[in-house]
């Protein structure tokens, strides 16, 4: 009898989590771009990592994981300092740029960072995936597009400085070892918000946050630790290319989350774009799943 891949086989972990990870993802980008459009995105981002250090903290207490090791704590504090630069790079190339040219350009720099350390690592992943990977880097360019805003910056030098940000973060998080996840996610939240207070420090920048918006970030602050915590674990249920390019879909969740709630558009660009993470997913996941 030839053997074949059971369809929930060892690899199927990495695509459960990583596509997990980018729904969290994806639900707390739609929630975080909500509230910076009413509060200072410092302000947003601060209460965000505040809440996550909070919620590490416990987690790590009731999971009963022992305390990361000292090369754990140095990759997790590395980790923060990065996805912290990254993500305010994000936000200010979107403050001040355009949308079409910031989000593709971060998501595609992003993915590939890590794609292509996850290859060089562990060589090649099957045929499929390898399409699987280049189908989901399309949808995140075509589900991230909008119209042009005349007489705007590209905003360009942010989106790479949020794409290689997020995206060494990305490879960070892959290189922690097997069981540790909260330990590790406590020191990221607790590095990423030193960086905050530092720059709010040094800047005199605003940071309070009105008092209407802060469930929002509270609850930007639970997808984000979510959507963190998923990560991880993707990363170590299977190959890192692979995990970070599942999670790097969460534009698609945004965007459905901004059609369902805010009565947005779906644009051509957006339905093929959804259609191609659709694709990418099933071709990520039938090669994945007799690893």
């Amino acid at each position: 009898m030839v053997p074949t891949a059971e369809p929930f086989g060892p690899g199927s972990a990495v695509v459960v989590f990583g596509l997990a990870s980018a729904v969290a993802w994806g639900a707390g980008d739609f929630g975080g771009g909500w509230a910076s459009r009413r509060a200072p995105v410092l302000g947003v981002s601060l209460l965000v990592q505040l809440l996550g250090v909070g919620l590490a903290a416990i987690l790590a207490l009731l999971s009963g994981e022992p305390p990361p090791e000292p090369g754990s704590i140095a990759i997790s504090v590395a980790a923060g300092v990065v996805v912290v630069v990254g993500i305010l790079g994000l936000y200010q190339g979107l403050a001040v740029g355009r949308m079409g040219v910031v989000a593709p350009v971060t998501g595609v720099i992003a993915a590939t960072l890590p794609v292509v350390a996850g290859m060089a690592m562990a060589g090649p992943p099957a045929a499929s995936v390898v399409v699987g990977i280049l189908l989901a880097l399309v949808a995140v360019v075509l589900v991230s597009r909008v119209q042009g805003e005349d007489g705007r910056r590209s905003g360009i030098e942010f989106a790479i400085v949020a794409g290689v940000g997020i995206g060494i973060f990305n490879i960070l998080a892959g290189l922690l070892p097997d069981g540790e996840v909260f330990g590790p996610l406590f020191f990221i939240k607790i590095a990423a918000t030193i960086v905050i207070v530092a720059i709010v420090v040094v800047s005199r920048s605003a940071w309070r946050v009105p008092r209407a918006t802060v469930l929002v970030a509270l609850a930007v602050g639970v997808f984000d630790m979510c959507g963190n915590a998923l990560y991880l674990l993707a990363t170590q249920a299977g190959r890192l290319d692979v995990a970070a390019t599942l999670s790097s879909l969460y534009p698609v969740t945004t965007i459905l989350l901004a059609v369902a709630l805010l009565g947005e558009r779906v644009t051509r660009f957006h339905a093929v774009g959804i259609a191609a993470a659709v694709a990418a997913v099933i071709l990520i996941g039938a090669g994945s799943s007799g690893v």
